[in-house]
């Protein structure tokens, strides 16, 4: 899942200026995070991609990417090797 970068939002980040935002799937409040998440890239190869800039539910963990981030995952994700069977990446801001 992804979220639009905060021009588009309108309302700054989700930690910024008072604007709280909320899950789609529970409701509870989305916060800024760094962390691992794997991707699936091919019938049997996984990435993970370590230190990734999330919004994240408190709640109930669900996992959002803003379009920024989600667009350098798509270009990062282009260029792995989908021979193998686990490759593990740093994001690199």
């Amino acid at each position: 899942m992804y979220l639009p970068d905060s021009e588009q939002m309108g309302s700054g980040r989700a930690s910024q200026e008072g604007f709280e935002m909320k899950c789609r799937v529970c409701t509870g409040t989305m916060e800024e995070r760094v962390t691992d998440l794997p991707f699936k890239v091919g019938a049997a190869s996984i990435v993970i991609v370590r230190s990734l800039p999330v919004v994240q539910c408190r709640q109930c963990g669900e996992t959002e990417l803003r379009d920024v981030e989600m667009a350098r995952m798509d270009r990062l994700l282009a260029t792995v090797d989908r021979s193998s069977e686990l490759e593990v990446v740093r994001y690199a801001a």
